[in-house]
C-alpha cells in the first residue's frame, strides 16, 4: 500500500505547503480562515477539521518522540484548529496528548475529547478519572462511551460528570459500519450532544439512517477513518488529482478532496483524521477552506473512487 506521501498530488502539494509555513511558528496567525460549524446543542463553533491520535500518538514520553507530534499539535492550533480527540484504549496517546498540551502551553486552545471503555461504574469512574490525570486538565471538554461499551451505565456516569461541570459534553462512538444499527439505537434512546462515527468515499453506510437523524435531532457529528486506514489512497495510487478538483474545489491533494466529500454533508460537525506528521496536518486543514463540494461534484468524487 502507497503512503500518503506517495500519493499526494506533488505539485500543487508542494506549492500549497510553502504557504502553509507560517503555521508551524506558534506566534504566527493562520493564512486563511477555516470553517467552524456550530455544536447543535450549544451553538458553540468548531473548526471542522481536528486531529486523531490512534495509532499515531502511542510513543515513549521523551523529546525525540514528541517533537514530531508537538508539531503536528503547533500547527493544529496555528491553522485555526482545536479538537484533539484520543482515548485511554490508545496505549500512550492520551499521556503523549497530555503533556504536550501542557508543554506547548496550548491547553485553552484545545477542544480535548476522550473516551471512556469500561463496563460497570465504578470501573468507568476509575478510568476516567485516570484521563483528568493523562491529560493533565479539570476539565475535558468531550467524554465519549467509546464503541458502545456498557453504554447506558458509562452515559448515566458522565451525565453527573457534565452536571458537576467537569465535562462539558458527552457521546457515544463506534468505527465500524456493522454497528451502526446499534448505534442509531442507541441515539433514539440515550440524549447526547456528540456521536462519533465512520463515513468516508468508501464507507457510506451512515448517509442511510444516521447522518439524517443526528441533522434532524441536532446531534454532533464527528467522523473518524476518512481515509479508511489508508486504504482510499491505495484506490487513486498513480493517478493525479483531476484538473476541475483544483479549479473548482481549490484542492491540492487527494487527502483534502476526500476530506472535503465528508464535509459537503451538512449533518457533520467536524472530521479528526490521524496523523503524526505535520505536513499532513497542515494538508488535511486545507480541506476545511474554501468551496465544499455540491451533489454533482460529489458523484463525481465517488466515481473517482469507484
Amino acid at each position: 500500500m502507497p503512503s500518503r506521501r506517495q500519493i499526494l498530488h506533488v505539485g500543487a502539494s508542494l506549492a500549497a505547503l510553502a504557504a502553509l509555513t507560517p503555521w508551524f511558528p506558534s506566534a504566527s496567525p493562520a493564512p486563511r480562515s477555516l470553517l467552524k460549524r456550530p455544536i447543535p446543542g450549544s451553538g458553540e463553533m468548531l473548526p471542522v477539521i481536528g486531529l486523531g491520535t490512534s495509532r499515531t500518538h502511542d510513543v515513549a514520553l521523551n523529546d525525540a518522540a514528541l517533537e514530531p507530534l508537538r508539531e503536528v499539535l503547533r500547527a493544529l492550533t496555528n491553522g485555526g484548529a482545536s479538537l484533539l480527540d484520543t482515548a485511554p484504549s490508545y496505549g500512550r496517546a492520551e499521556a503523549v496528548c497530555g503533556a504536550l498540551a501542557a508543554q506547548s502551553g496550548l491547553r485553552r486552545k484545545l477542544f480535548l475529547a476522550s473516551k471512556v471503555s469500561s463496563t460497570g461504574r465504578a470501573a468507568g469512574q476509575r478510568q476516567v478519572e485516570a484521563s483528568f490525570a493523562a491529560l493533565k486538565t479539570d476539565t475535558i471538554d468531550l467524554m465519549q462511551v467509546h464503541n458502545l461499551q456498557d453504554t447506558s451505565t458509562q452515559l448515566g456516569l458522565l451525565r453527573d460528570l457534565k452536571a458537576q461541570g467537569r465535562v462539558r459534553y458527552i457521546g457515544v462512538t463506534h468505527y465500524l459500519d456493522s454497528a451502526h444499527e446499534r448505534l442509531f439505537d442507541v441515539l433514539r434512546q440515550e440524549p447526547v450532544d456528540f456521536v462519533q462515527l465512520n463515513y468516508s468515499i468508501g464507507e457510506r453506510n451512515a448517509e442511510r439512517e444516521l447522518l439524517p437523524y443526528c441533522m434532524d435531532k441536532g446531534i454532533a457529528v464527528l467522523i473518524n477513518r476518512p481515509f479508511q486506514r489508508a486504504a482510499l489512497f491505495d484506490r487513486v495510487r498513480g493517478r493525479s488529482l483531476p484538473d476541475w478538483a483544483a479549479v473548482e474545489l481549490g484542492v491540492t491533494s487527494w487527502a483534502q478532496l476526500m476530506l472535503k466529500f465528508i464535509l459537503a454533508n451538512p449533518a457533520v460537525t467536524a472530521v479528526i483524521p490521524a496523523t503524526s506528521n505535520p505536513r499532513y496536518m497542515a494538508d488535511n486543514l486545507q480541506a476545511g477552506q474554501g468551496n465544499m463540494p455540491d451533489a454533482a461534484q460529489r458523484q463525481r468524487i465517488i466515481e473517482l473512487f469507484a
